[in-house]
């Protein structure tokens, strides 16, 4: 599939069949790999000029903006995709490929009147696409944060001893709690281990002995028990921090261990359906942005081309997409098309030339609008 196309429309002299017949004939001989489709773009209500004066203002903003939600929308759809482990899809409009959608672009009548004044459908595509985009920002939030809550808790389950949650390394049977005795959790730098078990029954004076214990292992620390007095505790965490050693804060407690393991379940649950959720809404949403966007882009075309060519309407639109090696010679073909008189006015230095959708400038004598579908 091509990525990227020129929306093109050339001024008709004698008639629109003999200049698409010609324009065919000069492509496949000189630019034969160059896809080229008719852009069927219906009768529109012109209005007055100074409307299409107006219109032509706004439309490179609004294409922007436009153009800018479509591309945020296929990205979300491939970062989902890839979360989920799911292969890329094709994206599809109105169940057809999306790059079929342009190159036999049909106009909706029943969506888009074309008795309509041309600010009213652009001003209706802007506020649908609008919509669309508000939607996305909310759905995306949430989504996201429930994310954020599963990474900090997944932060906690996979970090060092030193942060990480405690609560699935320590067991009921590891800890000792009375009325006069309390077990607490050390967390021992790995060089440090043969320091801890020669030191930590002496460290205070009513430390039970051989009452430490190797609970677990990382890259950096090691988790160890030790049992004492209670009234100990507060004078044992002092003297284990002055020589390195890091006292965590645990007290088990079943129903908290239970109530953390419903929590996460619940996120990952929710993650999962949120994730689920927002894709397929992404799919339906891509295709009507999508839409809307080449209606939009067939609104710009038709009004940028009665601004150039002047009225009654006599243009042909069309759709090409050239490998980036030909693109200078399709160029130089479409123009020698024009057969206008004044070509040479176009050929302008690239910095001062006029600007076109998409950001393309637009320095021909025929008006383009660059469409990339990525």
């Amino acid at each position: 599939m091509a990525t990227r196309y020129w929306i093109v429309s050339l001024p008709v002299q004698s008639s629109a069949t003999s200049l698409w017949s010609r324009l065919q004939e000069s492509i496949s001989k000189n630019s034969f790999d160059t896809l080229l489709y008719r852009f069927n773009i219906p009768n529109l209500r012109v209005g007055t000029l100074d409307s299409l004066l107006a219109l032509s203002d706004d439309l490179l903003k609004s294409n922007t903006f436009i153009e800018g939600c479509s591309h945020k929308i296929r990205r979300q759809i491939e970062d989902l995709e890839k979360a989920s482990g799911i292969l890329a899809s094709s994206l599809s409009v109105d169940g057809v490929p999306v790059d079929s959608y342009l190159t036999k672009f049909v106009w909706d009548e029943a969506k888009y009147p074309t008795m309509s004044p041309l600010k009213e459908i652009v001003d209706g595509i802007h506020v649908q696409v609008a919509k669309i985009d508000d939607d996305l920002k909310v759905r995306v939030a949430e989504y996201n944060n429930v994310r954020s809550q599963l990474n900090a808790i997944n932060r906690k389950q996979t970090g060092s001893l030193a942060v990480r949650d405690l609560s699935n390394l320590v067991k009921p049977e590891d800890i000792i709690t009375s009325e006069h005795l309390v077990t607490l959790i050390a967390v021992v730098p790995k060089f440090s281990q043969k320091d801890w078990l020669s030191c930590y029954e002496t460290l205070t004076t009513y430390v039970v002995p051989r009452s430490s214990k190797n609970l677990h292992e990382d890259n950096e620390y090691a988790l160890y028990t030790v049992t004492l007095f209670n009234r100990d505790a507060d004078n044992f965490r002092i003297k284990a921090r002055e020589r390195g050693f890091q006292i965590r804060d645990f007290e088990y407690n079943s129903e908290t261990q239970e109530s953390r393991k419903q929590e996460l379940e619940k996120l990952m649950q929710d993650q999962e359906s949120l994730r689920s959720s927002l894709l397929q809404w992404c799919y339906t949403s891509y295709g009507e942005v999508f839409t809307s966007w080449m209606h939009f882009c067939a609104v710009r075309l038709f009004s940028e081309s009665i601004l150039r060519y002047g009225l009654p309407p006599s243009f042909l639109s069309v759709v090409l997409s050239p490998s980036v090696k030909n693109e200078k010679k399709v160029r130089t073909l479409l123009e020698g098309l024009c057969g206008s008189s004044n070509s040479t006015f176009w050929k302008t230095d690239e910095e001062g030339s006029m600007g076109g959708l998409g950001g393309e400038a637009d320095t021909h004598p025929y008006v383009s609008f660059t469409i990339n579908l990525i």
